[in-house]
């Protein structure tokens, strides 16, 4: 498995463990972040957004969900949509 795959794989999992509790929030960003491998295997695009999501998620964990602006659920969907995507371009790169 390619490095960035295998990063992309820890990701995936973590966003589960997110989901179920047995993750925190910073926890979850703090390993986003430091996903450089993959982040560098994608195109640029691909950082900027993930780092607004972990920005919004980490609003939305400070507060109620009713008090914030933004959906945990829905961000963690959003979160899930990103990692299809770059699911996605990582493989192009393989068949390239």
């Amino acid at each position: 498995m390619h490095p960035a795959q295998h990063q992309l794989a820890a990701l995936t999992d973590a966003l589960q463990q997110l989901r179920g509790d047995t993750l925190a929030v910073a926890a979850f960003s703090r390993l986003a972040q430091n996903q450089t491998v993959l982040l560098a295997a994608l195109p640029p695009q691909f950082a900027t957004v993930l780092q607004q999501l972990l920005d919004r998620l980490e609003s939305a964990a400070l507060f109620c969900e009713e008090s914030c602006s933004f959906s945990q659920k829905d961000l963690l969907d959003s979160l899930q949509q990103w990692l299809d995507h770059a699911q996605h371009q990582l493989g192009k790169g393989d068949t390239a």
